[in-house]
């Protein structure tokens, strides 16, 4: 296949999004909690999404604000991976969270996954898998031009007013797959502007773009954040984690190869590659939203999420 393309400290990412990824599975475990339990003590305020009064009660769930935290060491642990490596390497390696997700979910849950989840999670991280090792021999990092950052920024003002107008006309109809998607795709340019902002922030490139791509990633965040929160609400967190996981990094490495010219030099074969393990990581993410066993209880105790996300990621290493 040839030599590999990174040096050994861009190597040092990969380990480190790994990490990120155990700290992102089980804070979406008890994200989803505290959700569960604000939902089932405001039924009169179901539909629609989460209400302004529904996020305040998030505030004063320890499950929720604990998994906010983890979820922050995760964004942590994600932006020193992506100042190591190239966006195309380590971002798709948050779907090790979806195994992580996926067990955890149904231990506390008191459900056994069944073949069909089973073989979607394998779809899913081995479709990933398959891609950052293309990714891993091929993959170069360029510097970002500000016609690039420019195109990356207008592409996602129309994300953001398509998401936005699809949520405030259809709001009553949308289901966590809608949600998912749109946290995916939003949390995809996240990924990428942080990127960006970091390698101008180290080259001390400050000007009016990189404001603007300040605050365009905080608007992306604060909406994909909206979204998985209601996410949470309509669907099991390792379905939601499957989206995040494979849709946020297939948006964000489409964005490194088409527009940051990541993978210029790969040859023709391996951009047939990237789409081919990209599309089944995808559907395995479908597959999952389609055969995904139903909970028994789906609001556990803290005290069993807690417990259950030790002895689970306790094994990872991370003790």
């Amino acid at each position: 296949m040839g030599q590999l393309a990174l040096e050994p400290k861009q190597f040092l990412g990969i380990p480190i999004a790994l990490v990120g990824a155990c700290f992102l599975s089980v804070g979406a475990q008890l994200q989803h909690h505290g959700v569960a339990k604000v939902e089932a003590t405001t039924p009169d305020m179901a539909g629609g999404g989460l209400s302004g009064q529904q996020l305040l009660l998030l505030l004063r769930r320890p499950s929720w604000v604990i998994g906010t935290l983890m979820l922050g060491l995760a964004i942590v642990f994600q932006l020193v991976s992506l100042f190591l490596s190239p966006l195309i390497v380590v971002q798709p390696l948050g779907a090790v969270a979806l195994v992580i997700t996926a067990i955890l979910n149904a231990r506390v849950s008191h459900v056994s996954l069944n073949r069909s989840s089973i073989i979607a999670i394998c779809l899913c991280v081995g479709g990933v898998g398959a891609f950052v090792l293309i990714a891993a021999f091929f993959a170069r990092e360029l510097p970002v031009t500000d016609r690039d950052l420019i195109l990356i920024l207008i592409i996602l003002a129309v994300v953001l007013i398509v998401f936005g107008g699809l949520f405030f006309f259809l709001r009553s109809r949308f289901k966590a797959l809608m949600y998912i998607v749109g946290a995916g795709v939003l949390y995809g340019f996240v990924a990428t502007l942080a990127k960006v902002t970091i390698a101008r922030l180290v080259q001390q490139q400050v000007d009016w773009l990189l404001v603007l791509c300040i605050l365009s990633l905080l608007t992306a965040a604060a909406l994909g954040a909206y979204f998985v929160q209601n996410a949470y609400s309509a669907g099991p967190p390792d379905l939601v984690i499957a989206g995040l996981t494979v849709i946020d990094p297939v948006v964000a490495v489409t964005i490194g190869i088409v527009i940051l010219g990541e993978a210029s030099q790969a040859p023709l074969w391996a951009g047939i590659g990237f789409v081919v393990t990209g599309a089944i990581a995808i559907y395995g993410v479908f597959l999952l939203a389609k055969y995904h066993p139903q909970s028994v209880d789906a609001t556990p105790t803290l005290e069993a999420v807690a417990t259950k996300a030790a002895d689970t990621v306790r094994p990872s290493g991370l003790d």
